[in-house]
Formats: structure tokens, sequence, C-alpha cells
């Protein structure tokens, strides 16, 4: 890298004696000659032409003519000066050192002590001259005034040929070895050697630090800038605004060439790492100009890279640049945008294709086209082919990071302008509202003067596109899950012909497509079923995923919900119930649809419903199901009927649902049900619907002589008598086992006009269903009671503490049930009945109940555990009774004791109270037995406890 950084100008020229130093002082140059004198020269401003300089103290970039000779001014050559601007001092070394006033050159102060030095270094900001003469150092201080004080004197090795300050200390070149000398004890401490080439040079820099020279060679990272031929060169020093040459007998300055003249020569030249350095090092006030530079040089420098197929580095400076994403994404033509944006042309278009195809949107990360072409090349072109895969995927992983670190920003300012919309339409903001274009699918149409939601609707349709292209199918399917401004008709139809399906139906679910979404995944489902899906073949799609789907539009779209369910309904019943449960979806609105679209399922819900969430089905719904179940119950019972082999035993699966469903659930209308039974079929679904209305007696007669199974009519009991535990005696059913008990002893009164009595239950519109009481008791005649009709039972009181064995009554039905003819009495199911239930039953009922010829030896099962609960239950009451007399005694006893008491009151008897004497005044005496007090006194201090205790209330 070689460019114009100095410009050289000849400023004096053909000086009468050599020049041994040179200085310059504001705009004047001093030259220390041969002889001994010092010349002074200015800039020649003769010339009509010559404007006034910008800066005075600088030097001028024209011819500079002498102004005076300062003859004698050493007596021997000068060896170097230096201009000590903050003290207006000229410092001169020649066989001595010297310091002269500026600008009229008056001595100040020469140090003979410096006699015969050859370095020195002088410490502006304290004051500090240092100088090596021979192997001495020395240390003098100047005082402000005229003189200088010496400070320190210490010796060293060798001669010193470098050295300046460093600090408080003092760094020297000796030999070839750099050390630091302590100015305080002078303590030497090397540093490192110089080489065995170069002697050392110590140069200090404006900003406290040293350069010492070690290698006379330009190495990276400081190379060869430029190179100025002045032969002869003798001394180098600079000045404010250049760099003073001096040569035997003329003196040159190199003025810097502008920054922004150099910028332009580097970019030019190429040489874009060094224009970008230089634009750092443009002034503060020029930030527009130095934005502009480095933008424009970014862009050339992304240009050329892109040329030469660092993909990745020239993005890098297309981002640093801050140009537009649709300048970078001009380059790709296979990229598809938005047609409503203008791409605008960029300065160099790279064709990426080199005459092939252009990349398009397959799965693999390399165009259909592309695919097609490159099978026609012949063997030789393989290595081509290939190279050209490389270069387009490496050109799209570049697009990729430069797009991912663009679009965090952007997307940012899009969600910002969305959420001004948004608060801007909730204030009613009319004239606003109406400058955007709602799109009826979400994000898939941006807002027409939303600026920033199409820039971001441009870079993730490019990103996305890019995605596919190299392959980051799985990279898309995220970009899609969050926030994006996706095309989605673009992006639809990419990804549709790509057969990318996950990342579609994430498009269709950013976009709120749902119904689209949900036919591409029954779609896949179905292909997935007949493994016809070859496209992806790692990922399946089954019917738990349409139901993962649907679970967030429970809340927002309940119909759309519906409709899709039903696809997956019969496949997946206990997830798709779950998805109703969990959506908060109405159990009502779920039945009315299945029952309109998917009948056969109808059923099946309720009874998911009601297994998952017994609580949250409704009467109208458990009604419904058990109506479903009884229909098909019936079609059942009507088949097997029409062939005669109907077996009132025989259970299928969906009777075993009704009977279950009957038994325990409390929804549904019985009446309603009863009414569709067969008169001659289905007598335990009969007796189950007796039951819940009631008509106990009907249903146990069922199961007794209809169904012949004392099994189910036991059972019932203790279901009827259980669930009467927990209710209050008038309304509960303890009579049920006599009602039984009945059935048992008089078959042919419970069997006598049964079809016509449940035939008027069932016909009655408005029928009333007898509950059994628990507060009636027998009726007979002249002190007897008598059991006058199996009905009649219901009316029987029982009472669990009435333990009467008495069987006074059960002459009158013994008599009765001979009448109708002992052989038919079920004498056998009573005793077991007894001996099982003997403490749910009252005895002396149940044996008014028995016939007379019944042996009291079958009764042994029943009587015994009877009378000894009886007997346990009487001594216990005996028990209970003694004890609380004797407690009864007991306070009794104390009460009198207490009556006992006595008090004595005597004249000198005093109130402790008011502490005056009781005399025959009313008295009270405190439960202590000692303290007495005035009643008054007593009262009135109650009072006052009483008023105290409201006032701490109301302060609280």
């Amino acid at each position: 890298m070689v460019h114009s950084a100095y410009d050289s100008f000849q400023l004096i020229t053909d000086c009468p004696t050599k020049i041994d130093a040179i200085e310059s002082y504001g705009s004047k140059l001093l030259l220390g000659c041969s002889d001994g004198s010092l010349r002074i020269y200015v800039s020649d401003s003769s010339g009509a032409d010559r404007s006034p300089p910008s800066d005075p103290h600088a030097l001028r970039k024209e011819p500079y003519a002498l102004e005076r000779t300062v003859a004698g001014f050493s007596k021997k050559p000068l060896i170097s000066m230096e201009v000590l601007e903050s003290r207006e001092l000229l410092l001169s070394l020649s066989e001595s050192i010297a310091f002269h006033r500026l600008p009229n050159l008056e001595t100040i102060a020469v140090i003979t002590k410096a006699k015969g030095a050859n370095v020195y270094s002088w410490d502006d900001r304290r004051g500090f001259l240092c100088f090596a003469r021979q192997k001495r150092v020395c240390i003098f201080r100047h005082d402000g005034g005229r003189g200088f004080v010496e400070v320190k004197d210490f010796g060293v090795p060798d001669t010193v040929k470098s050295m300046s300050w460093c600090g408080e200390n003092i760094c020297v070149g000796i030999r070839r070895e750099y050390m630091i000398l302590n100015a305080t004890n002078g303590a030497l401490s090397e540093v490192f050697s110089s080489g065995k080439i170069a002697p050392p040079l110590v140069v200090a820099l404006p900003s406290g630090e040293l350069i010492l020279g070690k290698i006379r060679s330009l190495r990276v990272p400081y190379p060869l800038i430029q190179t100025i031929v002045l032969p002869g060169a003798r001394r180098l020093t600079k000045s404010n605004n250049a760099v003073v040459v001096a040569l035997e007998k003329s003196v040159y300055g190199l003025f810097p060439v502008p920054l922004g003249a150099q910028i332009v020569q580097l970019t030019a030249s190429g040489n874009f790492e060094e224009a970008l350095a230089l634009c750092k090092l443009l002034p503060p006030e020029d930030a527009s100009l130095r934005a502009a530079k480095e933008g424009s040089i970014h862009i050339r420098y992304a240009h050329y890279l892109f040329d030469n197929g660092c993909y990745e580095e020239a993005m890098e400076h297309f981002l640093a640049s801050q140009v537009d994403i649709t300048y970078v994404l001009s380059l790709y033509q296979s990229i598809v945008l938005p047609k409503t944006t203008a791409v605008p042309e960029p300065e160099k278009l790279v064709d990426l294709s080199l005459d092939a195809p252009q990349l398009s949107r397959g799965s693999s990360g390399m165009s259909d086209d592309l695919e097609t072409f490159l099978p026609q090349l012949s063997e030789s072109d393989e290595n081509s082919a290939l190279e050209f895969k490389k270069m387009s995927h490496n050109t799209l992983m570049a697009l990729i990071k430069f797009l991912q670190k663009k679009r965090y920003i952007i997307v940012e300012k899009a969600a910002a302008e969305g959420t001004e919309e948004v608060v801007l339409d909730a204030v009613g903001d009319s004239f606003t509202s109406s400058r955007f274009k709602k799109s009826n699918k979400g994000r898939g149409n941006v807002p027409i003067n939303s600026a920033a939601r199409e820039m971001a609707a441009i870079l993730d349709t490019a990103l996305l596109q890019a995605l596919l292209l190299t392959g980051q199918s799985s990279a898309a399917v995220e970009l899609l899950k969050g926030l994006n401004y996706c095309d989605a008709k673009i992006c639809e139809e990419i990804l549709h012909k790509g057969h990318h399906y996950a990342a579609l139906l994430e498009l269709y679910r950013s976009n709120s497509m749902h119904r689209e979404a949900l036919t591409l995944l029954h779609q896949l489902v179905e292909e997935s079923k007949s493994n016809q899906l070859q496209a992806e073949p790692i990922q399946k799609f089954s019917p738990e995923s349409i139901i993962e789907y649907l679970k967030p539009l429970c809340g927002t779209d309940p119909m759309l919900v519906l409709e899709f369910s039903m696809l997956v309904l019969e496949s997946c019943p206990t997830q798709t119930i779950e998805l109703f449960l969990s959506g908060n979806i109405p159990a009502d609105l779920v039945n009315s649809y299945l029952k309109q679209h998917a009948p056969n399922m109808q059923g099946r819900y309720l009874e998911l419903m009601l297994a998952m969430n017994e609580n949250g089905i409704s009467g109208n719904l458990q009604n419904e199901m058990v109506q479903i179940y009884l229909s098909e119950v019936l079609e059942w019972y009507s088949e097997l009927s029409a062939q005669q082999i109907w077996d009132e035993k025989a259970y299928s699966p969906t009777r075993k649902k009704l009977l279950s469903a009957l038994e325990s659930i409390s929804g549904y209308s019985p009446e309603a049900l009863l009414k569709r039974l067969p008169p001659d079929a289905l007598f335990e679904e009969r007796a189950i619907l007796l039951g819940k209305m009631n008509q106990h007696e009907l249903a146990l007669s069922l199961y007794v002589h209809k169904l012949n199974v004392p099994e189910l009519a036991l059972a019932y009991c203790d279901r009827v008598y259980e669930s009467s535990v927990h209710q209050p005696p008038a309304k509960s059913s303890g009579n049920i086992y006599l009602t039984l008990l009945q059935i048992y002893l008089n078959p042919q009164k419970t069997t006598k006009n049964f079809e016509k009595r449940i035939t008027n239950l069932v016909s009655s519109p408005n029928v009333s269903i007898p509950k059994i009481s628990s507060a009636t008791s027998f009726k007979g005649k002249g002190g007897r009671k008598k059991i006058a009709s199996i009905e009649g039972a219901e009316d029987m009181r029982i009472s669990p503490s009435n333990t009467d064995s008495s069987r006074s009554d059960g002459d009158a039905d013994a008599e009765e049930s001979n009448e109708e003819g002992a052989s038919s009495i079920m004498l056998d199911q009573v005793l077991d009945l007894l001996s099982r239930r003997w403490d749910r039953i009252n005895g002396a009922q149940a044996l008014r109940l028995l016939p007379r010829e019944t042996k009291l030896q079958n009764l042994l099962p029943f009587l015994g555990p009877l009378l000894k609960k009886s007997s346990e239950a009487y001594r216990n009451f005996s028990v209970i009774k003694s004890l609380r007399q004797s407690e009864n005694l007991q306070m009794k006893d104390e009460l009198y004791n207490q009556r006992k008491a006595v008090v004595k009151i005597s004249s000198d008897s005093m109130c402790s109270l008011c502490n005056k004497k009781l005399g025959t005044s009313v008295f009270a005496v405190y439960p202590n037995g000692t303290t007495l007090v005035h009643f008054v006194c007593f009262r009135d201090s109650q009072s006052m406890k009483a008023v105290s205790k409201v006032s701490q209330l109301r302060k609280r």
C-alpha cells in the first residue's frame, strides 16, 4: 500500500553555509550553521496573490527568505537545538548547553558543566534538564528565572548514546542496552537489548510513552506508506503542521495531505481497510462527512469482497454501511420479495448464477432448476458444478447472518408501530385508524403506510427463503413460531412447493389462517396413515397433531374447533374430550354439534364427559345420554325378539352401560324413560326407574317375581336404606325391608293387578309419587293392628328402638295367608332376609308379619343377635340412668353446701369500695366469702366498668 500522505515542498534553497541544526519557531525557521551563526527565515509574502495564513504559528507551504543572521551564536557548530514554547526559550547544544530568550535571542543561562555533552533531554512539565557527558549523567532544574540549579550527578557504565525522561526516571541507551536510571538514587535497571546492528534510540511521544528502537525495519502492522527521495538529508524535526527536513544547504517541508484526499486515494486504489482507518481520524466536527465516507467505503469494500468470494466479510461491511436491506437483497436474484416493494438497483450487481439457472426454493438448499441443470453437465464439468453449489450455499449463509443481525431492530420497530396502532384504535382515533388497511388474515398483508412493518416483511420473507435454500428447515420453523412478518402469499407458495409442511403450518398459525392449517394437517394425517407422505419421511403427522393445534383456539373460535375435532373424535376420543374440557367449550354446544354432524359419537362423548367430569355434565345431557343408551338397547331387544331368542338375563355392553347410568346418575327423567320400555321385557331397567320414582314396592316386586333374583331385591333395599341414613327421620325409608318381607309373605297379592298399576302409573300425566313414610302407624280394629294389604305396608312406621316381639297380631296374618294358600309363601327368602338384615329390621313388626306355623328354631339366626343387641342396649341405658341419677345427687349436695355459707356483719364491718361501715344497709358478698361491699357501691362499680369498656372499644 503506497499513497501520498505528505507533499514535499522546498522552503529554503542555496543556504550559504552548511546546515548543522534546524528548528521551527511559530512560522519561522531557525537554522544553525557550521560557521556558528544562527539564520532566521520567514515566509516570502511579497507576492500579491498571497492570502493570509489560517494559522499564523504554522509553517506555510511557500518559499522562505532570510530575515536576519545572528553571527557568533555559538563558538562551535551546533549539535542540536530545541524551542521550549511554554517558557519561550531556545535550548541549544554545542560545546555546552545554552538557553536564549525568544524571540530576541537574549542569553539567559549557559550550563558550563555541560561542556562536552553529547545528548540531553528536557522535561517541560517540571522544568528538569538531564544531559550526558562522557560517563556521567547530570540533572538540573530551572528555577523559573534566569538560572538553573544542579540536582543530581550520577555515574554510568559507558557513554550514553540516547536518553529521554520516563516519568520521574530517565531511560538511557548505553552500549547496545536500554536501562532505566533512578533519578533519586542513581540505580540502573536493564530493560532489553537494542540488537546487534542498531544502536539504542529513545524517542519520547506526546502521550508520555517512549519508543525504543531495536531493529531498523518496517513490518506489519507498520508497513511502508510513502517514500520521499531527498538525497543528503541531515536533520529531521517536526513543527506544528509539518515535518522539516534539512539537507546540506536547503530545507524541505513535508506537509500532510488532507485526510479526505488520502481517503479518496486509498479507496480508488482498493485499500479499503486503510481508508476506513483514516476515516476514524477525521475531526468530530466532520461527523456527517465521516459517516458518509465510511458508508460509501463499506459499500465499495463489500462489493469487492463479494466479487472475490468473501461473502461473510462482505456482509459485515454491508452491515456497517447501514445500507438498506433491499440493496443487499437485490444481489440475490433467487430471493422473491413482496411485489409492493420497490427494490433499488445497486451500483454493481453480482450474477451469482454464472449464466446458470437461478437459485430457487428447493428443500435441499439448491433450486429445482439447478438440480435439473447439473445432471446435464459432462464429467469434465463436475468440479465446476460442485464449486457452484458451494458458492451458492456460502452466499446464502452470509445473507442469513446479515439478515439475522439486522432483524432485531427492524422487528422491534415494526412491533412498536403495531402497538401504537392498536392503542390509537382503542382510543377511537378514527383518522389514524383509517390510514391503515387491515388484513383479514393476520399479518399476511401489512398496512400500506406501515414502513417498519413493510421492511420487516421483506426481511422475514427473505430470511425464510434463505434458510430453506440452505436446508435449515428447523431454523425456518423456529422463525415462524416466533413473532414474524413473513409475506403469507409468497411464503405459502414456497413452502408448499418444497413440501416444508411443518413450516407451512407455523406460517398459517402465525397469520391466523387456522382453517387452511387444519385442512392441511388433516390431509397430512391421512397421508401418514396410508404411508404416501415421502417428502418428509422423518416427521409423521398423527391425529394428536390436530388436537394440539386446536387447543389454543378453544377460547377464540369454538365452532372451528368443533368442526375439525370431528375428524379425530373417533380415532382419539379421550384426547378430544379432554380438548373440549380444557378449552371450556360448553357441553351443550358440543352435544348439539355432535347430534347434528356425528350422532354415532354423541353417546361416546357424553360417556367420556361423565367419566372425566361427573359434576360438569348437566341434567339435560345426562338424560340425553340415557336416551341414547336406551335407544340402542331397544333396537337390540327388537332384533332378538324378532328372532325369538330374547333372554331377560342377557346383557350387551350397551345394556350394561344403561343399567350403570340409570343407577349412578340422577339427571334424567324416569317417567319419560318408563314410557319407552316394552311391557314384557327389560324388567331390571323398569325396576331401577320405579325406584327413582320412589315406587319401591313395584320395584321390589319386579326383582322378586319377574326377574326371580332375590339378591337384586336385597341390594335394592340396601341402597335405599343406606341413602336414608343421611336423611332426616321424616324422609327416611326405614320400612323398606318390611316391604320386601311383605312381598315374600303375600306373593299373590303382590302380583295382583301388577301390570295395571304400572300402566296407570306411566299413563298418568301428573302422577303423584307416594313415598315411604316413617311417620304413619299400623291400622287395626278393636285395639289389634292388622296388615290390610301389601300396599298398606308403605304406611307402616318403623322405629329402630321398638323391640316388641309380641305376635298377638300374627294370627290374623296367618289366617289370611292360609286363605291365599300357604304353599305360595316364600318362607326361605323371608328367613334369609331376617338373618342377614336383622340389625336393620324392626323385630316386633317383623314377627307380627310372620305366619303362625313358622318354627321358632328357624328364627334363631334372626332373634339371637336381635335379643343380644336389645339386652346390651337395655344394660347400657340402665348404666346411663344410674350415672345420671348419681350426678343429680352430687349437684344437689353441692347446692346444699353452697347455701350453708354464713357471713357475720358487725358494727365494725367496712365496705371494701367506699371504706365506710356497712351498718344496716343492703350489702353484697364477693365469691371469696370475705370481701363485703355496699350493694349500691357494687352496682356503681359495675356500671363504671361497663362505661370504660365501651370507651375503649370506641377508641379502637
